[in-house]
């Protein structure tokens, strides 16, 4: 009697490993890696949000998020305060203040990735506007999504406010461009009538040297 084969463990996959890309990607697959890049590791590597079971795959000095030194309130050079609660993108009721593709892409390159807002490219949005919507079950990954269709992508089940709080369509934190403040009209009088006296001093002191040649 024969031995039986030994069973073969099954191997526990890498949740945090980048995701690879079929023969044929589509538009949502590359938006997979995209996700896996810019989103994850606020959003969960299945969409979830910054959940404890999400942030118990990181090293034991990197699961709290919020302490000092990482991302809380003294956080290390070139860092940033990360939000307390990171809402989940994947799954029942997510995605629920966007009523379309078209807005959620329009929020996405506006206000995405949190530390970098208005970075993303229209494609690179499009994209991962394309994953979050396969994933939920709103598109097809065969298909291109784009501004002529995504408006008739509906996502929102039931009427909600579309988000407003965190928009920062012209954010630019690498060169944030000078705020300009209007004058009051008087200011604008006083300046120009010391422009003209200015003016008028220099002539008269041309003039005087002149005479004196």
């Amino acid at each position: 009697m024969s031995a039986s084969a030994a069973p073969v463990p099954t191997p526990t996959p890498d949740r945090l490993a980048e995701p690879t890309l079929p023969a044929s990607p589509s538009q949502a697959d590359y938006g997979a890696q995209q996700f896996w890049f810019q989103c994850l590791p606020c959003h969960g590597d299945r969409g979830q949000g910054l959940t404890e079971e999400f942030r118990m795959l990181y090293p034991p000095e990197e699961q709290n998020c919020w302490e000092s030194g990482c991302h809380g309130a003294r956080f290390y050079e070139n860092g940033w305060t990360i939000p307390t609660l990171v809402p989940a993108v994947i799954g029942a009721g997510s995605l629920q203040k966007f009523p379309n593709a078209l807005i959620l892409q329009a929020y996405i390159k506006a206000a995405m990735p949190y530390q970098w807002p208005g970075t993303l490219d229209d494609e690179t949005a499009w994209a991962i506007t394309a994953f979050l919507m396969r994933e939920n079950g709103l598109w097809h990954a065969n298909q291109t999504l784009g501004v002529d269709n995504a408006a008739s992508v509906v996502v929102a089940s039931v009427s909600a406010p579309l988000p407003t709080a965190t928009l920062r369509a012209s954010a630019t934190p690498f060169s944030p461009l000078p705020v300009q403040v209007s004058r009051p009209a008087s200011q604008n009088q006083y300046a120009i009538v010391g422009l003209m006296i200015f003016l008028l001093a220099g002539a008269v002191i041309i003039l005087y040297f002149f005479k004196k040649a």
